[in-house]
């Protein structure tokens, strides 16, 4: 059996996606209609290969769809006081049942992002309304399969490479 290829999330971009960051998924239907939402957290794979967004069940129909059709996301991170953006795709995104921890875990997306915010001038409801969702949450589980540098500048674009062990 081969080997998995290594991450191409090193320890700074791992800090950065489960930080307080704004984070949106897309997805496209197959039209290439463009989908998107702002997921209520996420969770990444100790060896940085996998993640896990937590999502809203009403508000996500149409990219929980997509993602059923076609297995394909994208997701930006962007940090809210230095813009510092990444992009990641997976190939094979599936929609799965959130687990215990995953109503927490978006608590402490909110308040870490309101804080963030916070920091910037932001009243806390602006991270609540942006956030808002009901309840009922849903996973959408997925390798990464691509990962780049979206920060404005003259890097935005340029595909991460796996860092050295």
């Amino acid at each position: 059996m081969a080997a998995a290829a290594p991450s191409p999330i090193g320890p700074e971009q791992a800090a950065l996606i489960t930080g307080p960051v704004s984070i949106v998924a897309s997805s496209r239907a197959a039209d290439l209609r463009p989908h998107l939402m702002r997921p209520a957290g996420c969770r990444l794979s100790e060896d940085r290969r996998r993640l896990t967004l937590v999502l809203p069940r009403a508000g996500s129909r149409q990219l929980l769809d997509d993602v059923a059709a076609n297995r394909r996301i994208a997701v930006v991170f962007s940090e809210p006081s230095s813009n510092r953006t990444l992009q990641l795709k997976g190939h094979d995104a599936v929609v799965a049942t959130c687990g215990p921890d995953d109503a927490a875990l978006a608590r402490r997306h909110l308040d870490g992002f309101a804080a963030a915010i916070g920091r910037l001038g932001f009243a806390h409801e602006v991270a609540q309304t942006l956030l808002a969702h009901d309840p009922e949450l849903v996973a959408v589980h997925f390798t990464i399969a691509e990962a780049y540098e979206q920060t404005p500048g003259p890097s935005a674009g340029k595909p991460l490479a796996a860092p050295a062990r």
